[in-house]
């Protein structure tokens, strides 16, 4: 309990006003240059994704406009309406600027997929 006052006392302080539940659009991405930075590996909150399996990790990057809603680096987040990619998500990814509501799923390269709809709030 201590630990969550903490976070939500930054979050509010910093300007961020965390939210119960956001509908987004959901997409995947996959750990390469054309879809990432020159640092594929490497997310925004500098975390290093395994390249053997990148999915291991469970981790989705978010538009920033969500981040003023507090989904920021680090906070779990509960997905649904996603079909199997339903569930429980740590934010460690920053989008484009261009993206607005909307979240990616880091995955193998072997997947594919977008949701409409989806439902995702703070775990």
């Amino acid at each position: 309990m201590y630990k969550a006052s903490i976070v939500l006392f930054t979050l509010i302080f910093w300007g961020y006003a965390p939210t119960d539940e956001v509908s987004v659009t959901a997409t995947v991405y996959h750990a390469v240059e054309g879809q990432t930075d020159d640092t594929p590996l490497i997310t925004a909150s500098g975390k290093h994704i395994d390249p053997s399996n990148p999915a291991s990790h469970r981790w989705i990057a978010v538009s920033r406009d969500l981040e003023k809603l507090g989904f920021v680096f680090g906070t779990k987040v509960i997905v649904e309406c996603a079909g199997e990619m339903n569930g429980i998500w740590t934010v460690q990814d920053r989008m484009n600027r261009r993206w607005t509501h909307r979240i990616d799923f880091l995955v193998n390269e072997d997947k594919m997929g977008k949701w409409d709809k989806v439902s995702i709030k703070i775990y």
